[in-house]
């Protein structure tokens, strides 16, 4: 089966400036395409540095896909890297000139001078229209890989590589397989209680199955190759099953659902509303609730220590408790060693207090109290 590589280049990636959701759209389009994905790298906005990337990943993959670095600036360096991995000039094309005058004409710009370094692409590339922006993109073929240098702008990427390097892709390669992926959702236990539990599965070569923690979840990814998507679904199913009669209730959802929209289904199929009322979580289960503006009619966020007793009193007096059915209360203090939690949850059927504890990292606690909280509303 073929491999790719992923490389985004950018200083502006590095520093945090801006968040990288290229990559994640190009792995999940090679992914469809049954492309295996060896690696993904950023790189900043140095020729050298690109270039070393590029040249290791002839070594260990039929594709490289790069984004970003094709703007009109001094500090926009893919096409001369690329030249520089595989030690060949740029070429100036009229061809492509044309078409980045005609499209700024199409925007009502007139391109400055700066723009024809986008005419410029590594000797003998194959050049690909960018029909919605300025920068063309190009492929170099070598005897086993094929390197694709794309746009940065994601709607830009995104186009291109859905109308020409997905097709282009599929002639190269001469592509039969498919790869497809189902994530299960857990969240009540913890990911060796998981692993003890499905352990044997994760020994399976077709379909592959994998564990991914966070913080109060725990993901189970099934993925199956195949010559058709149904085949690879058949397989998922197979293995999914298994997955589900040993796992259970702690199993919440799948693929894009997340605990919060499940949580708050449940509180709405019962006909109720929803309050929160939280100390020492940051805002953290607020925020994860208030996009959701039905079932969820509001909540406080207080950084007071509060003891079980203290919490239960604060949601016995708060005027919320006259305007929701369900308000949950959450409570974390913070230790050197272990942070200690409170949960406490008020519905028309009754009262329930849960005392919790958690070790791992400080930092981590407030989203893993709010999972708590929201694993708890899912199963009221």
């Amino acid at each position: 089966m073929p491999s790719a590589e992923i490389i985004t280049i950018g200083t502006e990636i590095l520093l945090g400036e801006i968040v990288d959701t290229n990559t994640r759209y190009l792995s999940l389009k090679l992914r469809e395409q049954g492309i295996d994905l060896y690696r993904q790298t950023t790189v900043g906005d140095n020729i050298q540095r690109i270039a070393q990337a590029i040249q290791s990943g002839l070594l260990n993959t039929n594709v490289i896909i790069t984004t970003g670095g094709l703007g009109p600036t001094i500090d926009d360096p893919t096409r001369q890297a690329v030249a520089a991995a595989l030690e060949i000039e740029t070429e100036f094309r009229e061809d492509l000139w044309a078409q980045i005058k005609d499209r700024h004409l199409r925007f009502g710009r007139t391109p400055t001078e700066n723009n024809k370094r986008q005419a410029y692409v590594p000797r003998g590339a194959i050049a690909i229209e960018n029909q919605v922006g300025t920068a063309p993109a190009f492929i170099m073929e070598t005897k086993n890989c094929a390197i694709i240098s794309l746009p940065g702008v994601p709607r830009e990427m995104e186009h291109i590589m859905e109308t020409a390097i997905i097709p282009y892709l599929h002639r190269r390669l001469d592509l039969h397989e498919v790869i497809h992926a189902r994530v299960i959702h857990t969240a009540g236990a913890g990911e060796s209680q998981i692993d003890n539990l499905i352990g044997d599965l994760e020994q399976l070569s077709n379909p592959t199955v994998g564990l991914a923690a966070h913080a109060g979840r725990v993901d189970v990814r099934i993925t199956a190759k195949a010559e058709t998507k149904e085949q690879a679904m058949a397989l998922i199913e197979a293995v999914e099953k298994q997955v589900v009669d040993r796992l259970g209730n702690w199993i919440y959802g799948t693929d894009q659902e997340t605990l919060e929209q499940v949580a708050l289904r449940n509180i709405r199929s019962k006909g109720w509303t929803l309050a929160v009322l939280e100390s020492g979580l940051k805002g953290e289960l607020v925020h994860m609730l208030a996009t959701d503006r039905g079932s969820f009619i509001g909540g406080e966020i207080s950084t007071d220590p509060l003891s079980p007793e203290d919490l239960v009193r604060w949601m016995e007096n708060h005027p919320l408790r006259q305007h929701a059915e369900v308000i949950l209360g959450a409570a974390l203090h913070p230790g050197k060693e272990r942070q200690e939690i409170y949960l406490a949850c008020h519905t028309p059927e009754g009262e329930r207090l849960v005392p919790l504890s958690y070790g791992g990292p400080p930092g981590y606690a407030p989203i893993w109290t709010a999972n708590q909280g929201l694993d708890l509303l899912r199963k009221i």
